[in-house]
């Protein structure tokens, strides 16, 4: 966006920069501080009121106030999805020879079909992960929030009825995140958390702060400077508050890259793209940051899987998508169990084997149904796995990554891999990355084993 604002003032045009809410206004006026870019703020009272300035910022509520709308020659909204109030239409309208870019990880609202022609997916997120421009996500279906029988009202589960039902699982998703951060990560990292409604994130943070984790919840009923303190404090690198919570305030423009955690604790039935806003605040690479961990206590990951693979690995190829508007049917609770791990709860990924805790799974020309029941076939005779190339690869990437934090030589890790899979490894080394409990799990057995043989030797 930088380079675009560049390239406009150097053709002399005059420029308006349109935010969803005042907090990114001040977001993006830093952003071009940094860049020594010369602007306005058109906020009341903002000390930065310039209007003779080419480049203005201003939020989509000061534009709804506003009378008029300043003369411009090319607007860019960021978070489109978001900022298609009536006012916004109303200028695209009013002036048909204006320029608008907009900027959105979701194109999906209705009314962007309508006013824009055309859609430019420069990447897919597939690629920037591949390029290290964000990280990888490690998904953990947790215990589900229930939503059978629940009222649908405006293509959603009626907010209060699902805050209920949330309320009912409070103590599971903490269980659920100590489980998870303490097998992953050894401890907790700073998280955020996405609740049903605020009375679901009060007991959240209750809860939390009953188990000795600080989680703080921020909503709509706060006044503004009590939330900016709160972000403020949770933007330090050694702020105390480990979780933070809301409803929706965390899911559009927080911009936070040393988020490690986030909890899926509001489901979504038709919100496609909110679902992408939420899973996407963790998304952002940091120093000595390698994944980022999903905790899905929504069932969103599995309802929307189809539509976050394509967009994954594709991008948007059309702007009249209507992926927030098409009923999706709801996973079946034995699909539920097939998609994760049944050791660990992380989603496979591909294989047979989670590259997570290193439990392999029953293969489907293994089971038998029969009335009622599952039956494994043979599971004392399993044939010898066959591990896939990717699976080689991560685990290739987490003993390296197990012999960097140790400050081992690197060809331990070479030794290692072939110790498991019975000859060295093919590829060239790849990244190391932080080692699962399926590599520490096999460390420690080789370790064991090796001590026991020196032993004999003696």
């Amino acid at each position: 966006m930088e380079h675009m604002i560049r390239a406009a003032l150097d053709k002399g045009s005059r420029i308006m920069f349109v935010c969803e809410r005042r907090i990114l206004v001040e977001q993006f006026s830093k952003h071009l501080d940094n860049a020594g870019i010369a602007h306005g703020v058109l906020m009341a009272n903002h000390w930065r009121f310039r209007p003779y300035e080419k480049v203005q910022i201003a939020s989509a509520q000061t534009l709804e106030r506003m009378e008029s709308i300043p003369l411009v020659d090319i607007v860019f909204i960021d978070e489109l999805h978001a900022c298609l109030r009536k006012s916004i239409i109303n200028m695209i309208v009013a002036q048909p020879n204006l320029r608008i870019v907009g900027a959105t990880a979701t194109p999906f609202h209705p009314a962007i079909g309508v006013h824009f022609s055309n859609v430019v997916s420069v990447t897919t997120m597939a690629q920037l992960v591949e390029e290290k421009f964000l990280v990888p996500f490690r998904v953990f279906v947790a215990k589900e929030i229930d939503t059978k029988g629940l009222k649908v009202i405006s293509g959603e589960w009626k907010r209060d009825d699902l805050e209920k039902r949330g309320q009912q699982i409070v103590g599971d998703v903490v269980a659920d995140y100590i489980r998870i951060s303490n097998d992953v990560f050894g401890g907790y990292r700073k998280t955020i958390c996405f609740s049903c409604g605020i009375a679901h994130g009060a007991e959240l943070a209750q809860k939390f702060q009953e188990a000795g984790i600080n989680a703080i919840q921020i909503s709509s009923e706060d006044d503004e400077e009590y939330r900016d303190e709160v972000l403020k404090d949770f933007a330090k690198p050694d702020s105390d508050i480990k979780i933070l919570i809301s409803v929706a305030i965390l899911s559009r423009g927080f911009d936070q890259s040393d988020v490690d955690y986030v909890i899926l604790a509001r489901p979504l039935k038709k919100s496609f793209s909110e679902h992408v806003q939420m899973v996407g605040r963790g998304a952002r690479i940091h120093p000595g940051k390698e994944i980022c961990v999903i905790q899905d206590n929504s069932g969103n990951w599995l309802r929307f899987r189809d539509d976050w693979d394509k967009l994954y690995n594709d991008g948007v190829e059309e702007l009249a998508a209507g992926q927030d508007s098409k009923p999706r049917k709801e996973p079946t609770d034995v699909q539920k169990e097939a998609a994760k791990c049944p050791k660990c709860s992380v989603v496979w990924s591909g294989g047979d084997t989670c590259a997570h805790c290193g439990h392999v799974r029953v293969k489907r020309n293994e089971v038998q149904a029969v009335p009622g029941e599952m039956v494994e076939v043979n599971a004392t005779t399993r044939k010898p796995e066959k591990y896939s190339q990717d699976f080689k690869t991560e685990f290739y990437a987490q003993l390296l990554g197990y012999a960097e934090e140790r400050a081992h030589n690197p060809g331990s890790a070479w030794h290692r891999y072939k110790e498991k899979f019975g000859v060295g490894p093919s590829m060239a080394p790849p990244k190391p990355v932080m080692p699962g409990l399926a590599v520490l799990n096999f460390i420690k057995s080789q370790n064991i084993r090796n001590s026991k043989a020196r032993r004999t030797q003696a």
